[in-house]
This record gives C-alpha cells, sequence and structure tokens, in this order.
C-alpha cells in the first residue's frame, strides 16, 4: 500500500499546524487552566522522553536483546517511581534557585564555569546523534509511506536525496515551531501543553497498532498465545539476551537516560508546574511507561507473523501498511511525527539555553546600551536555529547508514557520563568541580574514540604496533559503556577526595545537599534600599531592565518598593540572582551580583542567619520527623514563651538587626513584629530607636525610668539587656533587651508624694489655724467690749462687723481644721456618726471652694432642703461634696451653674451634683472611680478625688452613679453635662 507524497505531507503538515495551534490557544489563554495546570497535563508532557526511537526504534531494541529491551522502561520508571528521593531534590533547587537547564544545576553545584562550559559541550555532541534519529525517522517513514510496494524497501538506494530535502523541511517546520513558543524566558506553559497533546498521540497511536497486531493479525490474545506455542523459538528469542551481561548494561543507561538527557531534565525538572510533583510522578509516569511498554511485543510477533519488508525498526508503520490499513497506516505516520516532533523540540530549547549561558553570555560585555530582553530572545532564536543545522549536518555526515538504537545507544551512553555528577549534587557533597571536570573528560573521550569516530569516520580498529588491536564501534558499545563509565566515576572519586574544593564550591555543595539550613552566616549587604538595587544594577543590565528585574523580584516576594529592612533585602538580593539565573544562567547571574551587590561577612565571627532559619524551619515543618521534629517542637515552645512573655523583649544580631519582637514589644511600641523583624535598629521609627540604639550600644546592663512620649503622654521605661553567644560554630553573638513599662509605677510615686505634700500641708493648716484662733478670739472680745464703751451708732456698727467677720474667720479656720482631720478614722469605729444636715454639708463645702479665687467663677445652687438630715460622719460628707463640686467646678464654663439638689425616699436620701461641662467619655466612665486616674494636664489633678468619694460612699453603705452626657444642644448636637448621684441610707448602725 502505497500513499502520494503530497498526501503525506499535507497530513504531516497538519499535524505540525496542530501542535502550533495548541501552543497558540494555550498562550492566548483560550484552554482553561484546570487542563494547562492539571497535573496530568504535566505528566503527559514528561512524554517526549519517548522520542521516535520509542515509538519505532524499541521494536528494534527488542529484536536485539529481547526481554532486556524492557529495561528503557524499567529504569526510567524506578528512578521516577523514586521520584521523592531522586529528582525531588532537583525539582527544589530548580524551583528556589532558578535552575533552567542540567548544565545550569551543575554550574551551581560545583561553583566552576568551566565545568558548565564542558557540561554544554558533552550534552550537545551526545544529543547530535538524537537529534539525527529524529530526522531519520521522519525522512524513512515518509520514503516508506510513499514507495511502490511493487518493488523492495530497501532503505539504502537512491532515496538519499528525497530523504535530505524531507529531512531539511521538517528540521525547518519544528525549528520555527520551538523559535515562535519556546525562545521567551517564562515558562513555556503552551510549549508543555502541546508536549503533552502529542504524548497524548503517540501513546494511543502505539496501543492502537499494538490492538491492530493482537486481534488484526492473531485474532486476540488466546490465538497469540497459540502461536507462541507453535513458534517457540520466538519466545526463546526474548529470554536469551536477557544471560547476557548487555542487558544489564542497558539499564544503566536507561536510569541515566531519565535525568541526564538535556530535554528531560528540562521538562521534568526546569518545567515542572508543581510544588509537591514528585509523589505524583512516583506512580504516574511509570504508569505512562507502562501503556508504552505494553504493545511492543505483539508488534514484534506481528512483524515477523506478517513479513514485513522492513528492518524491525519500523514494524510500527509496516503492520498497518503490510494489511492495507489506510487509517491505521496514518495513525502510525502521525505517532512518529509526533514523538519525533516533541523530542526535537525539547532538545532545541534545552540545548539552546545552555549555550546562551554558558558559551556566549561568559563572553559578552554587558553594557546596557541596548535591550536586554530583545537581544537574549534574539540570541536564543539564533541559537535554536543553529542547533538544529548542526542536527541536520550530522544526519547528512551520518548518511543514513545506521539504525535508529545505534543512534540511540551513542547518544544515551554519552548521557550516562553525567550520571556521577548529577547524583552527587544531591548526595555527595564531598565531590568538587576538579572531579567532575577530570571524569566527564576521560568518559567523553573514550566514548568518543570507542563509539562516535567509527560512526563518523568509519574507523572501526585502532593498531598499537607490536601489542594488539583495538575494535571500535557500536558492536562493542557495551564494553565502551563499561570502560567510560569506570574510569569516570574512579577519577570523579579520585580527584574530589584528594583535591580541597574551594570555600564557594563548599558552600554550593551545602545548599544542595543539606537545604540553606546548613549554612545560615547572617551576611551583610552594603546596600540599603530596594532602589540601590536598581541604581546599581543598570550598569551592566541598562535603567529599564535593571528596574524591571528589580519590581519583579519585589514582587514575587510580596514587599514593597521602599523596602530598607536588611533581611528583605537580603532575599531580595537573592531573588535576584535566582531570577537573573533563570535569564542568563547560573554562572552569569552569580557573576553580575557578585560584582555590583556584594555580600560581605561581619567582622570577626560571623553570625547566624536566625531569620533564615525561622523561615526554613516553618516552611520543613511538616517534613520533619523524630528527633529533628522533637528538636523544633522543643524551639517552637521556647519561641512561643517569649512571644507570649508579659514583658516587652527584642533581640538584636551583632550588627544591630532586629531577629526578634514579641507581642508585648509591639503592643508597648505600636509596632507589629512584621514591620520591624529583620530591620536595622536605626531604622525603626522614633522614639524607640534611639531609646534602644543608644541602650544597646552603652556598656550599661541596665537603665532605669527613661521618659518618653508616647501619643501625646509621658511614659516611664525601664531597660535590662543580656548578651548572648550563640553555638561556637556559628557564633551567633548577640543581644536580648528587655523593656519594662514602669509609667503607672512612676505615677503612682509621684502621687504618693504629692499626697505626702498634702497631709503635711494639712497638718500645717491645723496648726495655723489653731494660731490664728488666739488673735481671733481676742479681736472678737475686744469688739464686744467696744459695745459697752461707747454709745455712738457708727462705732456699735463697726463693732458689729468686727464680730461678724472674726465669727467667719472662725469658722473658716474650723473647716480647714476639720477638713484636714478628715478619713483619718473610720467613721463608724471612732463614734464620729451624729445627725448631719446636707444642705449644710454643701453649704461648707461651697463656702471653701470660693475662696479659690483663682479658679473657674461659676455659680453653686444648693437645693438641698432642711429636712434632709441622716447619721453620718459630717467631715466626710463636707469632703465628699467638695470633691464634687471642685470636680464640677473644673469641667464647667465660666459662669455656669451648678446644682446640688435631692429627695428622700423611705429610709434613704438621695442627692446629687449636676454640672454643664464637657460630659466624662464614655471610654473613661469605668475609669473615673480607680486611683490615679484623672483626663486633666499633669500637675492639675491626682486622680484620688473621685476614688476617695467612692471609699466614703461605701463606707457610709451608699450607692454612688455616674451619668455622662445629660444634655443634648438641638442646635449642635453636642452631648453635654454630668451627673453624679449618692444614695445613703438615713440610719448607719455602729460597728460592733
Amino acid at each position: 500500500m502505497t500513499f502520494e507524497l503530497s498526501h503525506i505531507a499535507l497530513i504531516g503538515l497538519a499535524y505540525l499546524l496542530l501542535l502550533f495551534g495548541v501552543a497558540y490557544c494555550t498562550d492566548r489563554g483560550f484552554i482553561p487552566e484546570r487542563i494547562t495546570k492539571h497535573p496530568l497535563t504535566y505528566i503527559l508532557s514528561l512524554g517526549i522522553f519517548a522520542s521516535a526511537w520509542a515509538f519505532y526504534g524499541i521494536i528494534d531494541l527488542a529484536f536485539q536483546f529481547g526481554y532486556g529491551a524492557l529495561a528503557y522502561y524499567l529504569g526510567t520508571g524506578a528512578l521516577f517511581l523514586f521520584a521523592p528521593i531522586a529528582i525531588a531534590p532537583l525539582i527544589q533547587l530548580a524551583r528556589r534557585f532558578q535552575i533552567g537547564s542540567l548544565a545550569d544545576l551543575l554550574v551551581f553545584r560545583y561553583h566552576s564555569q568551566p565545568a558548565g562550559g564542558l557540561v554544554t559541550f558533552c550534552l550537545i555532541l551526545g544529543s547530535l546523534p538524537l537529534i539525527a534519529l529524529q530526522l531519520q525517522a521522519v525522512a524513512d517513514t515518509l520514503r516508506i509511506m510513499t514507495l511502490n510496494s511493487e518493488n523492495a524497501l530497501p532503505l539504502t538506494e537512491s532515496g538519499f536525496t528525497f530523504r535530505e530535502v524531507t529531512a531539511m523541511g521538517y528540521c525547518l517546520i519544528v525549528a520555527t515551531f520551538t523559535i515562535l513558543f519556546g525562545s521567551h524566558r517564562d515558562q513555556h506553559r503552551g510549549l508543555m501543553v502541546t508536549m503533552a497533546f502529542e504524548s497524548l498521540v503517540k501513546v494511543f497511536a502505539l496501543l492502537a497498532i499494538g490492538l491492530l497486531a493482537v486481534y488484526g493479525v492473531f485474532g486476540g490474545m488466546d490465538e497469540l498465545d497459540l502461536w507462541l506455542r507453535q513458534y517457540p523459538e520466538n519466545l526463546e528469542l526474548l529470554y536469551s539476551p536477557i544471560r547476557d551481561t548487555a542487558s544489564h548494561t542497558l539499564l544503566l543507561v536507561f536510569v541515566a537516560t531519565a535525568v541526564a538527557m538535556p530535554h528531560i531534565f528540562h521538562m521534568s525538572v526546569v518545567e515542572s508546574p508543581i510544588k509537591d510533583t514528585s509523589y505524583t510522578l512516583s506512580w504516574a509516569f511509570p504508569l505512562f511507561l507502562l501503556f508504552m511498554a505494553l504493545p511492543i511485543f505483539p508488534i514484534l510477533w506481528a512483524g515477523f507473523e506478517l513479513g514485513v519488508p522492513l528492518p524491525a525498526q519500523y514494524f510500527t508503520l509496516g503492520i498497518p501498511l503490510q494489511m492495507d490499513s489506510a487509517a491505521f497506516s496514518i495513525l502510525a505516520f502521525i505517532g512518529g511525527l509526533s514523538a519525533a516532533s516533541g523530542a526535537m523540540i525539547s532538545l532545541g530549547l534545552a540545548l539552546s539555553t545552555m549555550l546562551l549561558n554558558h558559551a556566549l553570555l561568559p563572553a559578552a560585555n554587558f553594557s546596557g546600551k541596548h535591550d536586554l530582553y530583545r537581544q537574549l530572545l534574539w540570541l536564543r532564536r539564533m541559537l535554536i536555529a543553529i542547533i538544529f543545522a548542526a542536527g541536520y549536518l550530522f544526519y547528512k555526515v551520518l548518511g543514513n547508514n545506521h539504525s535508529l538504537t545505534d543512534l540511540a545507544l551513542l547518544s544515551f551512553i554519552q548521557a550516562l557520563q553525567l550520571l556521577p555528577g548529577i547524583l552527587a549534587v544531591a548526595y555527595w557533597p564531598r565531590g568538587n568541580s576538579h572531579g567532575l571536570i577530570i571524569g566527564l573528560s576521560v568518559g567523553t573521550l573514550i566514548w568518543a574514540i570507542g563509539l562516535l569516530l567509527p560512526m563518523v569516520a568509519n574507523i572501526h580498529i585502532i593498531s598499537i604496533p607490536g601489542l594488539f588491536d583495538i575494535p571500535l564501534g557500536i558492536d562493542y558499545w557495551n564494553n565502551v559503556t563499561i570502560i567510560s563509565l569506570s574510569l569516570n566515576v574512579t577519577c570523579f572519586i579520585f580527584f574530589s577526595v584528594f583535591i580541597t574544593p574551594s570555600d564557594e564550591e563548599r558552600y554550593s555543595a551545602e545548599l544542595c545537599a543539606e537545604d540553606e539550613l546548613s549554612h545560615p552566616l547572617r551576611t551583610i549587604l552594603d546596600v540599603h534600599s530596594a532602589e540601590e538595587f536598581g541604581e546599581r544594577l543598570s550598569e551592566s543590565l541598562g535603567e529599564r531592565s535593571a528596574t524591571t528585574e528589580v519590581q519583579r523580584a519585589l514582587r514575587d516576594l510580596g514587599l514593597p518598593p521602599n523596602e530598607r529592612r536588611p533581611y528583605a533585602l537580603r532575599q531580595l538580593r537573592n531573588k535576584l540572582e535566582a531570577n537573573l539565573s533563570g535569564l542568563m544562567g547560573t554562572a552569569v547571574a552569580s557573576e553580575l551580583i557578585d560584582r555590583h551587590i556584594p555580600y560581605r561577612l561581619p567582622e570577626g565571627r560571623g553570625s547566624a542567619d536566625i531569620n533564615l532559619i525561622e523561615n526554613r524551619l516553618t516552611q520543613y515543618r511538616s517534613h520533619l520527623t523524630g528527633m529533628a521534629a522533637e528538636l523544633n517542637n522543643l524551639r517552637l515552645y521556647h519561641r512561643n514563651t517569649l512571644e507570649e512573655l508579659p514583658m516587652a523583649v527584642c533581640s538584636l544580631g551583632r550588627d544591630l538587626e532586629v531577629l526578634m519582637w514579641n507581642q508585648a514589644m509591639a503592643n508597648l511600641t505600636g509596632i507589629s513584629s512584621e514591620q520591624v523583624t529583620g530591620s536595622h535598629l536605626d531604622d525603626i521609627p522614633a522614639p524607640w530607636h534611639e531609646l534602644l540604639g543608644n541602650f544597646s550600644r552603652s556598656p550599661n546592663a541596665h537603665l532605669h525610668k527613661q521618659a518618653i512620649e508616647l501619643g501625646d503622654r509621658q511614659h516611664w521605661i525601664s531597660l535590662h539587656k543580656a548578651n548572648i553567644a550563640g553555638p561556637a560554630a556559628y557564633s551567633a553573638d548577640g543581644q536580648v533587651i528587655l523593656l519594662e513599662d514602669v509609667t503607672e509605677i512612676q505615677m503612682l510615686e509621684q502621687e504618693l508624694l504629692h499626697s505626702e505634700r498634702l497631709a503635711s500641708v494639712g497638718r500645717l493648716a491645723a496648726g495655723v489655724a489653731h494660731e490664728i484662733g488666739n488673735p481671733v478670739t481676742g479681736i472678737a472680745c475686744l469688739a464686744q467690749n467696744l459695745k459697752y464703751d461707747t454709745e455712738n451708732p457708727d462705732t456699735l456698727e463697726t463693732a458689729d462687723q468686727i464680730v461678724s467677720q472674726t465669727d467667719r474667720i472662725s469658722r473658716i479656720v474650723q473647716s480647714l481644721v476639720s477638713f484636714s482631720h478628715a478619713g483619718t478614722h473610720d467613721a463608724k469605729e471612732a463614734n464620729l456618726l451624729e445627725h448631719v444636715s446636707l444642705k449644710n454639708c454643701a453649704d461648707e463645702a461651697i463656702s471653701l471652694l470660693s475662696l479659690q479665687k483663682d479658679k473657674t467663677e461659676v455659680n453653686y445652687v444648693n437645693r438641698l432642703g432642711e429636712e434632709l438630715e441622716l447619721r453620718a460622719d459630717s467631715q466626710r460628707l463636707i469632703q465628699v461634696f467638695v470633691n464634687l463640686l471642685s470636680n464640677a467646678r473644673d469641667a464647667s464654663p465660666m459662669g455656669s451653674d451648678i446644682d446640688v439638689s435631692g429627695y428622700a425616699h423611705g429610709q434613704w436620701i438621695t442627692f446629687s451634683v449636676t454640672d454643664n461641662g464637657s460630659g466624662i467619655p464614655v471610654e473613661h466612665q469605668e475609669q473615673v472611680l480607680e486611683p490615679f486616674f484623672t483626663s486633666k494636664e499633669p500637675g492639675e489633678g491626682t486622680g484620688l478625688g473621685l476614688a476617695m468619694v467612692y471609699s466614703i460612699v461605701e463606707d457610709h453603705d451608699g450607692e454612688l452613679d455616674i451619668e455622662s452626657p445629660i444634655h443634648l444642644d438641638p442646635q449642635t448636637g453636642a452631648q453635654t453635662g454630668t451627673r453624679i448621684t449618692i444614695k445613703l441610707p438615713r440610719q448607719l448602725e455602729k460597728s460592733a
């Protein structure tokens, strides 16, 4: 069965355009995110592992090695089955440090630009046979589909020019696709969905051909089983190669393929969109491989049964052609085209990234004069074109003289040479760049001499005169593989053990092997703001590109543009380096960042980066087990103890960076922990930076009663500090500062001093009153005698006035003496209870307050009736009226009325003092009865008046109620006035 060339070409072109369409629709958002971001999409995208060789050549491998061909799937499946151990560390590193290729990973791990260049060279050298394999498969299958079935089907006759043109056209189309959808910087969502789609197509096509082989050729599974019993040599053919050690070598080769081939690494590690992808990979991708492996042997046996006149590698296409099934033939052709396209696109993308990052950019001189992104975009596009051109030239040099299996083995054995270096990334920190470079060079050299040279130059033996001959070529691939890998591993281990790595390389190894907690030294930046990052990077990147990168890093971290905290700036620096690594490679990004924004260690012993440790432990808390989990729980317990401590605590690093700021500290300062943690002490708001900074730098361990202004009110703070030395390995020296708010104690002391002064004044007043009483009595006696010495009306009137004024002086003096002794005894215990007139007590208090001429002039209105009498301590009741009336006077405007009224009801008397002042705020009404609470200016009030009133009322078994506000101005809506109501019993019994 044959097809017209134009028909097949149109079918192939239509399928490639369909791939274009899938990528385009994904990038434009036409395909829902629930599909594009589904884990299954990512799993299917890894199907690029199954290239045209897995679609066609694997049948030939089964023919040569029998069940040993399953090593291709077993090796890869085993690696992904243990993805949490084998692949997850690489995915975490790639995501955290924006690693864009396998070469970037090894440069990051071994901190060596030469290593990156060598790895790139080796991977390109090993990938050229794989690119040639895809071109050969497409050209051969197109040739097979269009051959006249009446002729034989040799693949080496005069169709060379046809294949060459076919391969070139296909190469151009795939290069165009890769340039359009894979050359941009961001994660290639459209490319990933396209790769998932082509994987779905080829696995469907392969399964369909497998079903055709079982049910179309044999008639079902039972008939296939019967055929195998009739021709047992076919089963024996599958078992016999397993006895050969080459099958074990195949398994090793294919294990390495799953992680060392650049395109598979790119899709499985770099493009991984799933945060916890390793657990999904561990079962989903092996299941995908199982579906790919199921049809292999039925297709091989069906090819034998039908006598397909093609090499075994093309049985997949030959079976439907031999059965004259146009639909299955086209499906097989599309499946092979899909497999080849996926591998070509991903190879071009991965290799161009490595070439750009490790060949062109290290030699480039960034001046910032041109658009960096545009330059990188066109460089990457140019490199993609160069890679496909090189692959085509390699295919042309080989001349279609080698099978797909030979080309695949040539490529995979070279990739195997990278396995020791990759394994050491996460599991052998001792490995260094010297061992990697020497071991990889030796292994690649043996591979090139033993396999590549015979295939390219047709040299199959090297003679050593007088000694022996060394056979070369793909027939000896097993020996070459074992020798090259053995010498590679030996050199890698030997030179890693006996050559000391640099500090930078050791640091990178620890980051890869044990996460960054293994090196938690807090470094110092000489950059003080996010804006300064852009200014420094603009020298190399250009102002526009530098600003864009800084803004992108700030956005990724959720930091504000005016960020100044040292810890946040260190995060920004690391994020910038990671982002630039994704743009231009790890080595170039690291060199650029180190040049413009270098780290430096603090003088003396380094300090631990506590914030970094806390951040990492928080992220990995759910993964900690055993002793590590117990230690973390202990850490959390002690940290929570400090966080919830009712005393304000903060800790500082040696460079005065704030490491901890507990909740009590946040409540005291009004600054949250999120705002201040990681900041330099001098950058926190006033007045705390000056208070804490001066104390931190002072030699004193204690500083008592420092006065500061907070919220228009003076506070007093006592400070205590202690120096803390961390573990000897890290020497995390720092300070812990404890702040004690002693404002209430200070005010209490001041009020006690004021009370003592009042008591002294009271005692002085009593003495003065006693001394004044004697001369006043004498004056009164003389005035009275004057009445009897004269009958002059004027003189008598003067005498009466003198007597009246002396009586007034006596009453005032007596009130002062009584008030100074008030409250010094319990009235009930001291038998001071007497019948008291509330009206007289109020008048007495009004008389006392009227003496204060410097106070607000108000009108006291005493509406208490004469009948309001009760049994009480008169002097203490006078004290109650004095306090209530003085408070009302202080709160009232000039000339306003203060009303005193009351009434009797049964055995109780209720009286109240009402003013027209500003009222008591609702939030203060529960506090006004507390000692030392006052809303007056400092020095104007003690805060003891109402507390004393409340105490006196309680002593008289009474009740006190506050009502405020009591008036509403209808014009302004203002609420004013306060009414304090006191309820007292008429009879107060003496204490027993």
